[in-house]
Parts: structure tokens; C-alpha cells; sequence
């Protein structure tokens, strides 16, 4: 929709009528299968939708900027009118940064964005660089994680609609934040997806795991790939974000010779030029392909970073004994050795978890920034069965470890709401789907889910509950403790280390090597030794002590005592 004038793409029609204020205005038919409509009301707040081949049914706009009633209701005409305080925003890039993984519905009580503006100084405080921020584009239900988005240009009303994201993003500028937006392109919601009755958006003879695939190479695709490109331009210029997430990228099926990827990775390098900052492109991709991350001009698709599960999965599964299901090749110090030196710990070998090999070896081009790396995040959270954070599985001293890994180490840190004081409030799958059917369903499941792992079925909570919703916001009360307080300043010592120090921030993999209880890692200069044993042990390192965990004495030699951490610099 642009300015008093409605635009819709719909190839397979043979007539349409823009519903607008009330009043039927029948569409005239252009080129490539759009149609559109000039004598129509003026004004910012006109509810209108589309009626398909002379039907009963009013459908919202496949690129509705509003949608006051929810997904099943009527567009709404909106122009952003924000009032930007940003002007000397020049970005952020994603080199060198710390990323902070949000997500609004539950980061504060009130879950809105306006209310998250309120939490933003703790961020700076804690020093961050990037906000992620989890789906906020509009889905059916009042709370849900954002993943069943299905009007990708509208923003989730409850959070306060595009108004109000406005107003965060600008609140993080000012505050010298970034923003990252996740989004979804490989699939949409089960509830409000009325894209078909359009046009050919989907492939229904191809499926990933959530349904019918997106048609990115198929008849009508070009269409659909520009839909998805206007949406990255939406976010990144209307409202002024500096990257995107995309999530699962290895779902998005597309046998056309440039990849989708490829060709959003051009455009927004070409806005980046205009706009005069950078802007980010990271990929959620379980397939541990360096071409994901390469350079457009070495063959790659040019995302600019990308997940790294190997990291979670090799500092998870050695903080916590856990060897089954992805973590079963992951459960011994050399997997940690592996990621810290070479980035990927499956890289064409064996893995054990789906029966092949998988992955391939990190290429010289890559940087070890472009990983992004953490030891929690929504996913690793809310797919356990409970919810349970890392911080109810192991000890406070192991979590400080965890920190120092992932901040310190190779790649690009994210921390997850919460995991910055060790949080032991649970994050759980929630959803709120008004359809009794679709929410059984999701509910039964669940539980179907886990009693093949053997879980105990009653303590898997049911997502449609209310109370497992609000049982999942953050616990802000518990910065009131000591041993919580103490982690947070374990956290913003950590950061401020990496912020300090060249070596932390290099683009260059690090050196590693491990005894039984004891794992060392050397980025230039510096050294990050742990002893995760019981007993002290002295390691040939001598350096200046800048950061300790435990108890640490480097006079000549580096003495650690027991379920200790140590960083040094100046390491000869």
C-alpha cells in the first residue's frame, strides 16, 4: 500500500474489489497480476482488506503495515509519523560487538515495547553493543514466541504495534544500541496465513517442518522473493534497524542459481552503501557450510554471521556431563578445544546425532567474529521440555565459566535475557492460539514430543496455559541477591575485558589445549585458562592477571584453585 493509492498482487484473479471505509471500489488489473485502485478515501486510519473473485470474504492486505484487530481482521492504512532523535546514529557492525537476545512479551511485566525502553539502561550498564530482538511481526494470539508470524510488515499489536517499535528502536540509538530483528521467511503461522488465496507464495508439493515451503524458484516466485526483500528493506530503513536474524535459513528451499540469501545479502549491502552505516545479515543455519558466511565475491551467499551450534553444544555438554541426543559428540574437552581452534567441531566428520557426516572445514575467509556464539539462547531454553535454564544445571562456578568461554572466546557473544545474573526463572514454549482445536493440538504435542525422550509428561508444561506464559518473564527481583548480583558483575567485568584488550575481538581462531581437568585457550597475547577440577593445578603461563574467578596466582607460574577461571594478557 502507498500512499492513497492500494496496490495488491493477486495473478490468479479475475477480479477484485478493495473494501476501504466501508465502500466497495472495484481494481483495475496492471502488469504482472497487480491490481490496484486510485478513488479511494484519504487518511491514515482507514480499515479496508481485499474481496477475491466477488467472494463473501474480506481478506487483510498481504503487506497490511497495521493490524489493529488481529490477523483475521481488516488492514489498517498507517504511515509512520515517528519523530526520529537518531540523526547521529552512524550503526553498529557486528565485529567486536556483544549481542543481548530479547524477547518483548516476556523481558519485562507489561510486555511491550514501551516498557522495554524502561530496561535498556541495564543493557548499556552491562555493555551491550546489539539488541535482538525476537519476532515481533504480527501472529494470531495475544502471546507466542513470534515464530508463527503470518502479516510479516505488521507489528504484533500487543506489543503496541509499529508506533511503538519505532519508539524502541530510536530509544536504543539514543542509548548507543543497536538493533537486530529476528525474522522468519522460511515459513509462516497455522493461524491468519492468507498469502495463498493471493497468489502462488507457497510450494504445497514441498514441505520443511513446519508445512508447505516458501515459493522461492517456483512460477510467480519472483514476486514472492521481492515480498521477502521489501520486508528486510521495511526494517532496516522504515525503522531504521541495523541487521537482521533470519531464522532456520536451511529451510528455505531455493534452486535458483542465485540463492535468495545471496541476493539479499547485495541489496542490503547496496542500502548499507546509501544509508551510510552497516548493517547485518545473521543466519540461523544448522548446516555448518562456510559458504553461508563467505564473501559473494569467494562464492558464498555473503551473510554476515551466522549461529554457531557447535559452540553451545561443546561448552553445554562439558559444564554438565549431558551426552545424549546432539551433545553425545560433544561431551569431552576436545569438542571445546575443537570450536575455540577451528570454529565448527563438525566439519565433514561423523555425527553421531543424525547418523552421517556433516559439515565442512571453516575456509580462510572466514572470521571468527562472523560465529555468533552463546552457552544459552531461546531455543536451547525453550525446547527443553521445562524450560530450564543452564543456570538450574550446574553450579554458579560453572556458569562463570560458561561466561568467560563465550565472551572472551572466539566469535561474536550472545547473551539470552536473563543469563547475565544467572537467572533461574524458566523460559518455556508458550503460545495463545484462540482456536480450541489448533491450541489442543499444539498442547497434546508437546507432550507426545517429550514422552518419547521419557520425560515425566506432568512436568512438561502446557504451552497454551496462561500461567506458562507469565511463568516465563524475567525475574528482575533477583537481582536482589548476592550470588546473582555477583554474576552480573562477572558479566560486565567479562565485557569490559573484551572491550579492553585487542586480542579478545581478533578475527583470527584460537589456540587451545586441555588436560583432564583443565582447558586453556591463547587469542594473541592472551590466555583464558580453566580448572575445572576439585584440586588446584599449577600451568606454565605467566602473564598480567586482569580477570579471575576462584583463585588465581601468576607470579611465575599460573596456579588456579578449584573451579577457577583465569584471563591474562601480556602472555609471553
Amino acid at each position: 500500500m502507498t500512499r492513497n493509492r492500494f496496490d495488491v498482487w493477486a495473478p490468479s484473479a479475475s477480479s477484485m474489489t478493495l473494501v476501504a471505509g466501508g465502500v466497495d471500489h472495484a481494481m483495475s488489473r496492471a502488469d504482472g497480476g497487480w491490481w490496484s485502485a486510485d478513488l479511494v478515501p484519504a487518511g491514515r486510519m482507514i480499515r479496508y482488506g481485499y474481496r477475491i473473485d466477488g467472494g463473501e470474504q474480506v481478506f487483510p492486505d498481504p503487506r497490511s503495515r497495521r493490524q489493529p484487530d488481529g490477523v483475521h481482521g481488516l488492514s489498517q492504512t498507517f504511515e509512520l509519523q515517528h519523530n526520529w532523535g537518531d540523526a547521529d546514529w552512524t550503526g553498529r557492525q557486528l565485529a567486536g560487538s556483544v549481542i543481548y537476545e530479547l524477547h518483548v512479551g516476556t523481558f519485562t511485566e507489561a510486555g511491550t515495547l514501551d516498557s522495554a525502553i524502561e530496561r535498556l539502561d541495564h543493557l548499556v550498564e552491562l555493555g551491550v553493543d546489539l539488541v535482538e530482538v525476537m519476532p515481533v511481526n504480527a501472529f494470531n494470539g495475544v502471546h507466542g514466541w513470534g515464530y508463527d508470524g503470518v502479516a510479516w510488515f505488521a507489528v504484533h499489536e500487543p506489543y503496541g504495534g509499529p508506533e511503538a517499535y519505532a519508539r524502541f528502536v530510536d530509544a536504543c540509538h539514543q542509548r548507543g544500541l543497536g538493533v537486530i530483528q529476528d525474522v522468519v521467511y522460511n515459513h509462516l503461522g497455522p493461524s491468519g496465513n492468507y498469502l495463498p488465496q493471493f497468489g502462488p507464495y507457497l510450494n504445497f508439493d514441498v514441505a520443511n517442518p513446519w508445512g508447505a515451503a516458501v515459493n522461492l524458484d517456483g512460477e510467480g516466485s519472483d514476486e514472492v522473493r521481492r515480498y521477502i526483500l521489501d520486508n528486510v528493506r521495511m526494517w532496516l530503513d522504515d525503522f531504521h534497524v541495523d541487521g537482521l536474524r533470519l531464522d532456520a535459513v536451511h529451510a528455505l528451499l531455493d534452486h535458483r542459481a542465485m540463492h535468495l540469501l545471496e541476493e539479499m545479502a547485495a541489496e542490503v549491502e547496496s542500502l548499507s552503501a546509501h544509508l551510510r552505516r552497516p548493517l547485518s545479515l545473521i543466519a540461523e543455519s544448522d548446516l555448518n557450510d562456510p559458504r553461508m558466511i563467505a564473501p559473494r565475491a569467494a562464492g558464498g551467499l555473503g551473510m554476515d554471521g551466522q549461529w554457531s551450534d557447535d559452540f553451545h553444544h561443546a561448552v553445554v555438554a562439558n559444564l554438565t556431563g549431558d551426552g545424549g541426543g546432539y551433545y553425545a559428540d560433544f561431551a569431552d574437552l576436545d569438542a571445546l578445544v575443537g570450536v575455540f581452534e577451528d570454529g565448527f567441531w563438525h566439519a565433514g566428520d561423523f555425527s553421531t546425532f543424525r547418523g552421517r557426516r556433516h559439515g565442512r572445514p571453516v575456509t580462510p575467509s572466514v572470521r571468527s567474529w562472523q560465529l555468533v556464539v552463546c552457552s544459552d539462547n531461546h531455543d536451547q531454553i525453550g525446547n527443553r521440555a521445562d524450560g530450564r535454564r543452564l543456570a538450574t544445571m550446574v553450579s554458579r562456578d560453572r556458569l562463570a565459566v560458561a561466561a568467560a568461554l563465550t565472551i572472551l572466546g572466539p566469535g561474536t557473544p550472545m547473551i539470552f535475557q536473563g543469563e547475565e545474573w544467572g537467572s533461574r526463572q524458566p523460559w518455556m514454549f508458550f503460545t495463545s492460539h484462540p482456536e480450541e482445536e489448533l491450541g489442543q493440538a499444539v498442547s497434546e504435542g508437546r507432550k507426545k514430543e517429550f514422552a518419547k525422550m521419557a520425560w515425566d509428561l506432568d512436568a512438561v508444561p502446557d504451552p497454551q496455559d496462561p500461567a506458562t506464559f507469565h511463568g516465563s518473564k524475567v525475574a528482575w527481583h533477583e537481582l536482589d541477591d548476592a550470588d546473582h548480583a555477583g554474576l552480573l558483575g562477572w558479566y560486565k567485568c567479562l565485557i569490559e575485558v573484551r572491550r579492553s584488550y585487542e586480542a579478545f575481538t581478533s578475527p583470527d581462531f584460537a589456540g587451545a589445549a586441555r588436560g583432564d581437568e583443565w582447558f586453556v585457550a591463547r587469542r594473541g597475547d592472551a590466555v583464558i585458562a580453566v580448572n575445572f577440577g576439585a584440586e588446584e593445578l599449577t600451568l606454565p603461563v605467566s602473564g598480567r592477571l586482569v580477570a579471575e574467578w576462584g583463585r588465581a596466582d601468576d607470579t611465575d607460574e599460573l596456579v588456579l584453585g578449584s573451579a577457577s577461571i583465569a584471563v591474562l594478557v601480556d602472555v609471553e
